[in-house]
C-alpha cells in the first residue's frame, strides 16, 4: 500500500510502481495482478491506478493488451542511431551479444523488373538472393532478406556468421551509405513465427538500399528486427 503525500494518488502510484520494478518485484515482460488486485494492494480506487497505468503506459513502462492484461514493457537490448549505419552483425556485438547466422536460403535467382530498378541495370539478369536468421547469444532477433547484382558476393554461406557488409568490401567494395524506409508492422505470419515471437511482439522493418562509394547501388536489404529487442533512435536538429 502507497503512504499517502500531498501529491495527487496516480503520481504515488506511479513512482511505487516504478519503485516495485526497480526493486525486481516486477520483471520485464511479468503481467501485473488483476486491475482489482493491484487496487486493493495500493489502496485506492481502481479509476485512479487506470490513469497511473495510463501514464505509465505512455512512458512506456507498461504496455496494456487489450483482453490479456497490463504487462511490464521489455527494454530493448540493442539501441541504435538510425543515422548510423551498422551492419547487423555490428550492433549486436556493440550490445554486448554474441552474433550468429542460421542461413535459410542462398541462391541465384532471375532479377525481376524492381530489381533491375532498384539497381538502376536494365541488363541484369540474376541477382544472389539470401535469406538468414540473425540471432544474439544463439535467440533469433532479426530476420534479413538481402539481395545483390549477380557476382558481387559469389558464395556468402561459406564465410559463415561474417557480415555482407566485410564481405563486399574483401571484395573492393565499400558500403558508403544506405537510403533507409522504416515501417512498424505487427504480428507476420512466416517471420513472427521464425523469431520465436509472441502474438502481441511488433516488428520494425527497415528497407534499405545500400549504395558503395561511387554511388553504385549494390545491396538491398529487408531486415526485420523484434521490437521488444531493437530500438532505433534519430537525432534531428532544427533547420532556421
Amino acid at each position: 500500500m502507497i503512504k499517502s503525500d500531498s501529491r495527487p494518488l496516480y503520481l504515488q502510484v506511479i513512482d511505487k510502481i516504478k519503485e516495485d520494478i526497480e526493486k525486481g518485484r516486477y520483471k520485464a515482460g511479468e503481467r501485473l495482478p488483476s486491475e482489482f488486485e493491484l487496487s486493493r494492494q495500493l489502496g485506492v480506487s481502481r479509476a485512479t491506478l487506470r490513469e497511473a497505468l495510463r501514464m505509465l503506459e505512455d512512458e512506456s513502462v507498461v504496455v496494456r493488451r487489450h483482453g490479456v492484461g497490463t504487462f511490464i514493457h521489455t527494454k530493448p537490448l540493442f539501441s541504435s542511431g538510425i543515422e548510423e549505419l551498422f551492419s547487423v552483425t555490428d550492433m549486436i556485438r556493440r550490445g554486448g551479444r554474441e552474433p550468429g547466422t542460421n542461413f535459410l536460403s542462398s541462391g541465384f535467382v532471375e532479377a525481376t523488373p524492381e530489381d533491375k530498378e532498384r539497381f538502376h541495370e536494365e541488363d541484369l539478369q540474376q541477382v544472389m538472393k539470401i535469406e538468414r536468421l540473425r540471432t544474439a547469444d544463439g535467440d533469433p532477433v532479426v530476420y534479413c532478406l538481402d539481395k545483390l547484382p549477380e557476382n558481387l558476393l559469389p558464395d556468402p554461406v561459406s564465410r559463415g556468421d561474417e557480415s555482407i557488409f566485410n564481405q563486399l568490401e574483401q571484395n573492393g567494395i565499400t558500403i558508403a551509405y544506405a537510403m533507409t524506409d522504416l515501417e512498424p508492422l505487427g504480428y507476420h505470419e512466416h517471420v513472427s513465427e521464425l523469431l520465436q515471437c509472441d502474438p502481441e511482439t511488433a516488428l520494425l522493418v527497415l528497407k534499405q538500399m545500400h549504395y558503395d562509394d561511387q554511388e553504385r547501388a549494390v545491396l538491398y536489404s529487408v531486415n526485420y528486427f523484434r521490437a521488444d529487442k531493437f530500438k532505433f533512435h534519430v537525432l534531428r536538429k532544427r533547420v532556421f
